[in-house]
């Protein structure tokens, strides 16, 4: 963590609890996760007591308390993309990328998560690699995709 960063991003904050969010974005947004020691630092500044900054910083999906790689994949696990055969395309970008939900490739390449719904019903089931969709990619489409991300 910088923390010439952090009091760069707190700076005509100090004292509003109210800048609790956007703060933390600030930080997910520079730092890729939100550390331990960015969170105490935003605790005192903004006179937020750090129970209610973890339990923030902890609910909302768009938050990360550890380390996330540069590739953000997501397989969706909704309804429709499960009876469209997501559990398998999981299995399938868990083989290609050697991680299970919610890891971080060693390298830092590639972070997996599964959600409940993309609102993306009627091409599932479908994978997403920084926000872009895919649709059923086959394993040999993973393997290309994946690789294509440095």
């Amino acid at each position: 963590m910088n923390s010439i960063h952090i009091d760069i991003i707190l700076e005509g904050r100090v004292s509003k609890p109210n800048q609790l969010i956007e703060v933390l974005h600030d930080v997910q947004e520079f730092c890729g996760y939100i550390p331990e020691g960015a969170m105490r630092r935003i605790s005192k500044s903004l006179g937020v007591p750090m129970i209610e900054v973890y339990r923030v910083a902890s609910f909302y999906k768009a938050f990360s308390l550890k380390p996330q790689g540069r590739h953000s994949v997501t397989v969706c696990m909704g309804t429709a993309c499960h009876v469209r055969g997501s559990p398998k395309l999981l299995e399938k970008v868990v083989e290609t990328l050697r991680i299970n939900p919610d890891e971080t490739s060693n390298d830092r390449r590639f972070s997996l998560a599964t959600v409940n719904c993309l609102g993306c019903c009627a091409i599932g089931p479908v994978v997403t690699v920084d926000n872009r969709y895919y649709s059923n990619p086959t394993s040999e489409n993973l393997g290309k995709l994946f690789r294509g991300f440095d």
